[in-house]
């Protein structure tokens, strides 16, 4: 069991820093959730707090589209956009999901010019835990 990290401040105050004068990220992580109908890019601080996210929903994907590799490289380069303003240096890339947006999110990441520490896979696999579902018969 992981040791869960102790929460530094307070959210009940609403916003963290201003509108004005956006806070300077120098270091963030990138989470790409590729799955099969949708693909979610969420940039993040070191913290673990979103600056940006995007999805291939988000970005006017309807249907089976969502899950296509362009939607993903849409989904990552709005994304990616807001964050390059801010000033990020460095970045990590984790990848989760079995979807086709995995290799396309990363293209985009890897176009956008941050230079990034490591790309790792955290996908969940079971270390044969629960029974898988009954297979489908079409």
């Amino acid at each position: 069991m992981a040791k869960p990290r102790p929460k530094i401040g307070s959210r009940k105050k609403g916003r963290i820093g201003s509108r004005k004068h956006p806070r300077k990220i120098p270091k963030g992580i990138i989470y790409v959730q590729a799955s099969f109908n949708n693909t979610i890019v969420t940039v993040t601080d070191v913290r673990g707090r979103v600056i940006s996210w995007s999805s291939a929903g988000a970005c006017g994907f309807k249907g089976t589209r969502r899950g296509t590799p362009f939607a993903a490289q849409t989904a990552a380069g709005n994304a990616i956009r807001t964050i390059a303003d801010r000033g990020m240096q460095r970045a990590e890339v984790m990848i989760k999901g079995p979807g086709l947006g995995r290799d396309a999110a990363l293209r985009a990441i890897r176009r956008s010019g941050i230079p990034l520490r490591f790309i790792r896979d955290v996908t969940p696999m079971p270390h044969n835990g629960c029974r898988s579902p009954k297979k489908r018969r079409v």
